[in-house]
């Protein structure tokens, strides 16, 4: 009985602690919904919205000739407060709505957006996001026309959130050189290196967080952003396209871990092409600015002769090209090493000239012992002098710092003197070359490349940047007579006679220099071209780098100087002012006339006037012609070049052929051999759509 007793007391004892927490609770819950009512609203108000940042519309990038190579294209979200429209016209436009969304994202049925915004509607959203796939400013002004949308967002409801992608109309061209940047500010290339132009300022606007995402609320306290500013480049499309097809090309067939090509006009050190491109799983990709940056840095090899030539020259102007040097049977010893040439047996006893031109490591090791073993300092503050230790203060981000050694460095050897003096024991970048062997071809002046030319806002320039002098002159006149000899002397009959070529000259040098592993020097080699063209006038300068190439031919002249002449054959062939005057000759005999076939109808009417050939422009008002005999004179007739569509170029020299077909970006391979072309692949006319290459038969 006192059990049953004692558990009724429980029993009520609880009964009353439940009902006074309840009765807690209810009067808790009417003094906030009606005596702090107002407080509480006020505070989720305050926390539901707030200030966020509106981005600004990044800047473009162009080339020199204004082609977009980077710009920020607009994408939008779509989502919908589904409270706004009126009862009537979303009443009306729903069914079709619903239609509309479900054809065009074709993920779901029209019953499932119909729901969706419905349910939303009933149960005051004020905030969905339709969809996660981002649409363009196209679809974004289709969708506007739609039910409900048409009425705009504050009556309809629609909101198209902005969301700016970066694109490349170019695709992976010069990908590297234009870079990116991140969402941590980091990044490479010249999105990197220009983004404080490029980013603009942020503005700022009030949203409100609302089941969903953030919905924005226009009061009039909205800063707009300020955009950021375009950058000119220096970059020339076309002969970024030649670059990169080439080294790919070479780097396919040697089976080579990485490459780089840098082209600079030689007078204003633009640079016109700059690719880099590193092996990865199924070919090449520009995964790295190798022609700038620390992992290009490297010991540059023979190409680096140059600069040891120039600073024995400078110390004793008495050297002669002619002068004899004893280079033996290829083997040379240095304290306790030896040094070899690359021709099996020596050179023997050839002229300073001859060393430079066939690379001849113990020719330039005997050199260098002659004019600097009792004072190696001065060697390096030759080097010194000509730049060759320091940065050129590149506008890029990320340029390598050169490594040149010092005597009173600890690992300075006895057999370091000779070792830098061939391009060993000593870094320095591609550009940084490239640089140098500009300054040779410059006269001496040695400047500052550069590869952004202007920073604009619209058509309003904000900064340019030109031509910056880092040395007046880095050698004597004299000097620079004999290296330019020498420099020429390697392509007319040194190691990279193979590029030779009757319609220009080119001058330059070949690099072959062991790499070293684990501490260790091993067979696989960085080859090298380094150099500038046309050897008499120079426009163009240009350095190719091919890293540890594959096969049985593996030095600079037959991996990395192919790669340069192609190039220099397109810059060439698409630059007339390069091109040699044509010389007119006088026929003896009148029995028959020349047929020149097609040409330029400048240069045809000036040499066949030249010889005292009769012809006939009359009506012709096109740059190209065909030519038509008539009894004893000549008869031209317009060949109309029209944009995309493949040019007649029967009857035309190579050189004309090359110009005009490379002004379509045509990709041209040549058969037979002979003075005007005879057949061509593409017929005249023909659209050019994905068809990107002719072939030419010459006879």
């Amino acid at each position: 009985m006192n059990i049953k007793k004692s558990i009724v007391v429980r029993v009520r004892v609880a009964f009353l602690v439940v009902c006074v927490l309840a009765c807690a609770i209810f009067y808790k819950l009417t003094r906030i919904q009606f005596s702090d009512g107002e407080k509480w609203k006020k505070i989720s108000k305050e926390r539901r919205i707030h200030y966020q940042p509106v981005f600004a519309t990044r800047g473009n990038i162009f080339s020199d000739n204004e082609s977009i190579m980077a710009t920020s294209l607009p994408f939008y979200r779509v989502a919908f407060d589904p409270t706004i429209a009126k009862a009537e016209s979303f009443n009306a436009g729903i069914d079709s709505l619903a239609m509309l969304l479900s054809r065009f994202y074709k993920d779901r049925s029209e019953d499932y957006y119909r729901r969706r915004i419905k349910n939303a509607r009933h149960a005051g959203r004020r905030y969905i996001r339709l969809h996660g796939r981002q649409i363009n400013y196209q679809d974004k002004k289709m969708m506007s026309q739609w039910p409900i949308f048409r009425e705009g967002k504050n009556r309809g409801g629609v909101i198209f959130e902005k969301v700016e992608k970066r694109f490349k109309p170019f695709g992976i061209l010069a990908e590297r050189t234009i870079g990116f940047i991140n969402e941590d500010k980091n990044g490479a290339g010249l999105e990197f290196s220009f983004n404080n132009d490029l980013a603009g300022t942020d503005g700022e606007a009030l949203f409100e967080r609302i089941a969903g995402g953030n919905k924005p609320v226009y009061d009039g306290t909205e800063v707009k952003p300020l955009h950021g500013y375009d950058i000119k480049t220096t970059i020339d499309i076309n002969l970024q396209d030649v670059a990169e097809n080439a080294l790919y090309k070479q780097l396919m067939a040697t089976n080579a871990e990485y490459g780089c090509v840098i082209m600079m006009e030689v007078k204003t050190g633009e640079i016109k092409a700059i690719a880099n491109l590193g092996k990865v799983k199924g070919g090449y990709i520009e995964d790295y600015n190798y022609a700038v940056g620390n992992q290009g840095r490297t010991e540059p090899g023979s190409t680096f002769k140059l600069a040891s030539m120039m600073a024995m020259l400078e110390h004793n102007p008495t050297i002669s090209l002619a002068d004899s040097i004893d280079t033996g049977n290829g083997r040379y010893r240095i304290k306790n090493t030896y040094m070899s040439d690359s021709h099996h047996g020596g050179f023997g006893k050839i002229t300073v000239q001859q060393v430079f031109e066939k690379s001849s490591n113990i020719g330039v090791a005997k050199l260098m012992e002659q004019t600097f073993s009792t004072n190696p300092q001065a060697y390096v503050d030759y080097l010194n002098k000509f730049g060759l230790g320091s940065t050129l203060g590149f506008q890029m981000e990320g340029e390598a710092r050169p490594y040149i050694k010092n005597p009173q460095d600890r690992n300075w050897y006895g057999t370091t003197l000779t070792s830098m003096g061939i391009g060993y024991e000593t870094k320095i970048s591609p550009l940084q070359t490239l640089a140098f062997y500009n300054a040779v071809a410059n006269n001496g002046v040695k400047i500052q490349p550069i590869i952004v030319k202007e920073i604009r806002k619209a058509d309003q320039v904000i900064q340019s940047f030109h031509t910056r002098v880092l040395n007046e002159k880095v050698c004597s006149d004299e000097t620079l007579k004999k290296l330019r000899a020498m420099l020429e002397g390697v392509v007319e009959q040194g190691t990279a006679r193979n590029i030779r070529n009757k319609d220009y000259k080119i001058a330059g040098k070949t690099g072959t220099a062991r790499k070293v592993k684990n501490g260790r020097y091993v067979r696989e080699y960085s080859t090298s071209f380094a150099g500038y063209f046309p050897a008499d006038n120079p426009k163009y300068s240009c350095i190719v780098i091919i890293d540890s190439p594959k096969g049985v031919n593996v030095y600079g002249g037959d991996v990395a100087a192919p790669v340069f002449k192609e190039l220099a054959d397109k810059a060439y062939a698409r630059d007339l002012a390069m091109h040699q005057p044509l010389q007119a000759r006088v026929i003896p005999e009148r029995n028959s006339i020349p047929n020149p076939e097609a040409g330029s109808l400048d240069d045809l009417t000036l040499i066949l006037n030249k010889i005292g050939i009769s012809n006939h422009t009359a009506g012709v008002d096109e740059e190209w012609v065909q030519v038509k005999p008539m009894q004893r004179s000549l008869k031209f007739e317009s060949n109309a070049m029209l944009k995309g569509q493949v040019p007649d170029v029967k009857g035309m020299t190579l050189r004309d052929a090359l110009f005009i077909l490379g002004n379509e970006h045509l990709q041209v391979e040549v058969q037979g051999v002979g003075k005007r072309v005879q057949k061509q692949s593409l017929e005249p006319g023909t659209v050019i759509n994905e068809e990107k290459r002719i072939t030419i038969v010459l006879s």
